[in-house]
């Protein structure tokens, strides 16, 4: 199955360059996944950029966000057992480690659901009983999320959960070392109902799939 997840749909990279993921406990050979070109990134960007003025997530309510968190955080408590196993083999820590790992993350999750449940913004005394004044913050847009090799779902997760809860649109380009759970994760998305376009998935190096995603040239 392709490892690419650009505009709800699950592509090969588009010079069908790959990349073997090995245990660094072991040396030994983990997974081959597809390897991202420029071209890739720039085909998520755009499907994230469309995803977010058409509205579909950033207008949705605090209350559907919400919904759509906890039931991913339901899908990463029932799946701990994979995630752990897959997050171990990427990084090569212990097993209990990477366990304790996936609680952390569901927390993560649960944590930004609840606050996406809360009626956002700041209510201002205007000093005037006739007039009421509060402050709304509204979603930014395209957010390009780049996470490290250590503790690799975890740092997702803190980019992933707030981005959503906030009501914007992303493309994950996470570490080429580590990307195992990364896919993982997006499968839940997906599964829980993320709309297409609203989360978007691209691996492979740094200098050549992440470059678009610090650079204007991306537009997002």
């Amino acid at each position: 199955m392709p490892d690419l997840f650009i505009d709800g749909e699950w592509r090969s990279a588009a010079v069908g360059g790959r990349r073997d993921i090995r245990c660094p406990a072991t040396g030994d050979p983990v997974v081959t996944v597809d390897e991202a070109t420029a071209e890739d990134t720039v085909a998520a960007v755009e499907a994230a950029r469309r995803a977010f003025d058409d509205g579909v997530w950033s207008t949705s309510s605090v209350h559907e966000r919400s919904a759509l968190l906890h039931r991913v955080a339901d899908l990463l408590t029932a799946n701990k057992a994979v995630i752990a196993h897959a997050e171990s083999l990427d990084t090569g820590k212990r097993l209990v480690e990477s366990e304790y790992d996936v609680d952390d993350i569901v927390e993560v999750f649960r944590y930004y659901a609840n606050t996406a449940a809360v009626d956002a913004g700041r209510v201002v005394d205007t000093g005037r009983t006739e007039i009421r004044s509060r402050v709304v913050h509204e979603p930014i847009g395209v957010c390009g999320l780049i996470t490290p090799w250590n503790y690799p779902l975890l740092q997702t997760s803190w980019k992933v959960a707030p981005a959503l809860a906030a009501g914007n649109t992303f493309v994950l380009k996470p570490s080429e070392l580590t990307p195992s759970t990364a896919i993982l994760l997006m499968r839940y998305l997906a599964e829980a109902g993320l709309p297409a376009g609203v989360g978007n998935l691209v691996l492979g190096a740094g200098a050549v799939a992440g470059a678009p995603l610090s650079s204007c040239s991306a537009q997002m």
